[in-house]
């Protein structure tokens, strides 16, 4: 799977502007690190999967972004970064999911690139019924004071889109941060020109707790059910001051085997995708 390597490479570049001048790698008012994730499992999955790869050839999958999803009972809406579906009609719009690499400015390498070349053309069209909801945060500073809203967050997109499709593969990702110290753009409201506010993470604490709330978020291994159908955590470490982002694997970020491990998420959204769409 190449899919963090190519989250943590692509975040490594300060692309996102704010208004007094800065470039930062991550801003928490921005959705880059999401779109970014988005597309990195997404890419995993197109090779991992291929009854969704037959599908996107034969023009019957696309994907949308930003969907609004609603509660059918409540009325409550939620949108989803990323979806796959049917097309609800014939159009579809310019956007491909190889289009998004400069638009999103995804860092690939060599190999990935090809591999990318020989995946069917996915497109971008108006959403009909969907078949995989994906929706992605991150915790990267004020660990502890961010939990409530994470999970609240994460939890309310399981709920929004079952509550909309229950035969929906209801996807989440999270990504946490495990470095020592942070560059928080929210506590450098000013040009920083080298003299900026840095923030100390109490760590492995910090960390280990955010993973261990988030190991409570419910998950589903029935229609019916409240929770995700595929869950994973990715631990990284970014100080957010433009040095490279790296993948943590040791603890507690999940290990191979663990249910919230990465690879193991987009293989269950490969097999139920498989199971629940095989007569499309």
């Amino acid at each position: 799977m190449q899919g963090p390597e190519i989250l943590a490479r692509s975040l490594s570049a300060a692309r996102v502007m704010d208004q007094f001048g800065n470039a930062w790698q991550y801003h928490s008012r921005s959705d880059n690190h999401s779109k970014l994730a988005c597309w990195a499992i997404l890419f995993d999955l197109l090779q991992h999967c291929p009854l969704l790869a037959q599908h996107i050839r034969s023009g019957k999958v696309g994907f949308g972004i930003n969907h609004e999803m609603r509660d059918f009972r409540t009325g409550r809406k939620k949108y989803l970064d990323l979806v796959l579906c049917t097309p609800r009609d014939a159009s579809s719009k310019p956007e491909s999911f190889e289009s998004l690499v400069d638009r999103y400015s995804i860092v690939l390498t060599s190999a990935e690139a090809k591999e990318l070349e020989r995946l069917p053309r996915l497109s971008r069209v108006d959403v009909g019924a969907v078949h995989v909801a994906l929706e992605a945060k991150a915790c990267m500073t004020e660990h502890v004071k961010a939990l409530p809203r994470l999970y609240d967050e994460l939890n309310s997109s399981h709920l929004a889109i079952h509550a909309s499709a229950d035969f929906a593969i209801a996807t989440g990702f999270a990504m946490v941060n495990m470095a020592t110290s942070f560059l928080s753009p929210g506590r450098n409201k000013r040009p920083i020109e080298g003299s900026p506010t840095v923030t100390i993470h109490k760590q492995p604490y910090v960390t280990q707790r955010t993973v261990e709330k988030l190991r409570e978020i419910p998950r589903r291994t029935q229609l019916g059910a409240e929770g995700f159908d595929a869950f994973a955590i990715v631990v990284i470490d970014m100080k957010n001051d433009g040095s490279p982002v790296e993948i943590v694997s040791t603890p507690p970020a999940p290990a191979p085997g663990d249910v919230l491990y990465y690879n193991q998420m987009v293989h269950r959204i490969a097999s139920l995708y498989a199971t629940k769409f095989g007569n499309v």
